[in-house]
Order: structure tokens, then C-alpha cells, then sequence
């Protein structure tokens, strides 16, 4: 199995390895584009955008047609959707984001995105303190990962099991685990100010009835995916 091939000492993952793991996924696993991020953009000026995990560049692509891009930047570790995303995109890296090495100079970028990516990488902490200086300073990050506070994953623990599965917030591809604070604390920790943590998507009528009777102190259980906004601080 892929994780055979990870070493303690230098946390090191090769890209044949991490290649093989995603194998099995289906195309559309590296498709899809955030509106919502695209959405929270400003009309102008146009932004210098870096994506890691651009998949095949859907949601660079969004950005571009809205004209709310002058720059569209991806890094993908997958062949397939990394050839796609070349036809979309002004300049695509291949490559595993922990190890590659980005050919731009600091402060390059107004925009980075990190759409379901910190939860798959060995070193998430490391990797957002490397990425951070290629954004300006005030310049935006949006990331978002699944929340293992959910409460899916809650009634899982109370029948005492954790089940990995293809997909969702179990993927058995997932190697780092986070709660919604957590998660704000690590961008925090990596040198950004955190605008605003929520969920990707809103609460059903059942759910905001129960949020309102326990005054929104199980908000987080409720909360599939976590969704950040912040700004490199300095």
C-alpha cells in the first residue's frame, strides 16, 4: 500500500506513490468548480490566482470567465487532470505541493487556494509557512477541509468503529484530521488572520432547530466541511 512508503524521519512521499493511491478515483473527484470562492472574489481589479490541488482547472477557469483573473496559476499531482487544467489555465505545475519547487518570486500572487488539500498532505503546517510568502502581503487564502467533528463521524465513534471509505470525510486518502477550530488555528499559526470559519454548506431546518436550543454550542458537529477565509498578516 502507498503509505508503505512514507518515512518517519523526512515525512518524504513519493510521486509514484502518491500517484498510486489516487489511481482508483474517478474523474470526477478532481472536477468541480467553487462558486462560492469565485462568488467572494471582487469584481476588480482583476487577481493574480494560485490553486493547489486545481484538479482540472475548473475553478481557475470560473475566474477567468468572470473576469475576476488576470493570472491563472494550478498545481496538481495528477497527470490526467493536469494536462486538462493546461487547457484552461495560464501555467500548470505538476507535481506533489510538499516537494515541488514553485518558480515564482515572493508576493507573486493576490489569491491562493486550498480547496480539500491540507487533509491530504504529510506536513500541512510546513507546507502553508512555504506557500505563504508567495502570497502579498493582504492577500486572500481560501481553504476548506472536512471536519472530523461531524457528526457523522461522532455516531461512528459511538458504535466504536472509524470506517474509511472512498470518498466524503472518512476518505481513506485523508491523513490529517481537523475540527473547525483547529483548522483556524493552523492557518493562524502559518503567519494569516483569520477573517472567517463556517461551513460550506448551510444548516438543514432540523439542524439550525437544535443549534438554536443548545444557544449554537454544537455548531461545529453540524459543520461537513470547513471553510476558511484569511489574509497573509505580514
Amino acid at each position: 500500500m502507498w503509505v508503505q512508503h512514507l518515512q518517519r524521519g523526512t515525512e518524504v512521499v513519493t510521486n509514484s506513490s502518491l500517484a498510486s493511491a489516487y489511481a482508483d478515483k474517478p474523474s470526477s473527484y478532481f472536477q468541480g468548480a467553487r462558486h462560492d470562492i469565485i462568488g467572494d472574489l471582487p469584481r476588480s481589479p482583476p487577481l493574480a490566482i494560485l490553486e493547489i490541488g486545481c484538479g482540472s482547472g475548473s475553478t481557475l477557469a470560473l475566474a477567468k470567465k468572470q473576469g475576476k483573473a488576470r493570472l491563472t496559476v494550478g498545481v496538481e499531482f495528477d497527470r490526467e487532470s493536469a494536462a486538462m487544467a493546461r487547457d484552461h489555465l495560464d501555467m500548470v505545475v505538476e507535481g506533489n505541493i510538499e516537494s515541488v519547487e514553485l518558480p515564482f518570486p515572493p508576493a507573486h500572487f493576490d489569491v491562493l487556494i486550498m480547496s480539500e488539500v491540507l487533509e491530504h498532505l504529510i506536513d500541512p503546517w510546513t507546507t502553508l509557512q512555504k506557500l505563504r510568502p508567495f502570497l502579498r502581503v493582504g492577500g486572500v487564502l481560501y481553504a476548506s477541509s472536512p471536519n472530523v467533528a461531524h457528526i457523522s463521524v461522532l455516531r461512528q465513534l459511538l458504535r466504536n468503529r472509524f470506517d474509511y471509505k472512498d470518498s466524503g470525510i472518512t476518505d481513506w486518502t485523508h491523513l490529517r484530521w481537523f475540527t473547525p477550530v483547529t483548522y483556524g488555528e493552523m492557518i493562524e499559526r502559518a503567519g494569516f488572520r483569520v477573517s472567517w470559519v463556517r461551513a460550506i454548506s448551510p444548516l438543514t431546518p432540523k439542524q439550525r432547530i437544535v443549534n438554536a436550543l443548545t444557544l449554537g454550542r454544537l455548531s461545529h458537529i453540524f459543520t461537513g466541511q470547513i471553510f476558511v477565509k484569511a489574509e497573509r498578516a505580514d
